[in-house]
């Protein structure tokens, strides 16, 4: 049986690129990543966290830079392509989440937001899609949201962002599928990461969403990383243009 987990979900000598890996839900797919034979690239803004993330894989890679500037971007094309080659793997987890009432929402909120959000992982795929492509073989796999597909707290940029992000998704595994690179988003629910802190600081909002849940609770980081390795693995080979909820079930009630 190992033998044959390994041949399905196995990802030795595959090279995982993982923006957001630093934290959250990013941090947890990097983890769950590397502890399945890959090796890893951390691209995050925080040297601190990603040494923290690799000293927990006991090995990998980081690369520091700000996606939501698109010379940061391209330093971390660069840095990838030269140090690394072109990756198997190509996890966009990074985000921005920013989320004023549309009232109040401006033009540099939203230029940000649509910037990290969706721009980033655009200029990722652009990068690295074709070359996976060539190869023959790759894997893509960007983290949406509930906010793609239904308005809740202030949805504003950040769900026009993600409701774009899924569209991008499904545009990518038209345009290269048929060449061995599959691509699929994963949308969580609610998840207490660094990023939704002020919404779990409610301790009724929170309640109020785990509620919502089939499963009684809402999300945590740990939620996501199996999801990542299937996602990442030939276990997947069929599998493109996806959504993967992950959500314990809020988004069927």
């Amino acid at each position: 049986m190992s033998a044959y987990l390994n041949e399905v979900f196995g990802l030795a000598g595959r090279t995982a690129v993982v923006t957001g890996g630093s934290s959250g839900i990013g941090r947890a797919m990097a983890l769950a990543l590397g502890r399945a034979g890959a090796r890893v690239v951390l691209v995050a803004r925080r040297e601190g966290p990603m040494a923290e993330v690799i000293a927990e894989l006991g090995a990998g890679h980081a690369i520091s830079a700000d996606l939501a500037d698109r010379a940061g971007a391209a330093t971390v094309i660069d840095r990838v392509l030269a140090d690394f080659g072109p990756p198997d793997i190509l996890v966009n987890s990074a985000a921005v989440n920013l989320r004023p009432h549309l009232d109040e929402l401006t033009v540099d909120d939203w230029d940000i937001t649509i910037a990290a959000n969706l721009t980033a992982p655009f200029l990722l795929g652009q990068a690295f899609g074709p070359r996976m492509a060539e190869r023959g073989w790759g894997r893509i796999i960007n983290v949406v949201s509930q906010q793609a597909f239904r308005a809740y707290g202030n949805s504003g940029a950040y769900g026009a962002a993600k409701g774009g992000l899924v569209s991008l998704t499904r545009s990518q595994a038209e345009a290269w599928s048929a060449r061995g690179v599959n691509c699929n988003a994963i949308s969580p629910g609610v998840v207490h990461t660094p990023l939704t802190e002020a919404a779990f600081a409610d301790e009724a909002i929170a309640a109020r969403h785990a509620a919502r849940t089939m499963i009684g609770r809402n999300g945590v980081p740990g939620d996501f990383g199996a999801c990542a390795v299937f996602l990442a693995s030939n276990a997947a080979v069929a599998v493109t243009g996806q959504t993967l909820f992950v959500d314990g079930g809020y988004s069927a009630t």
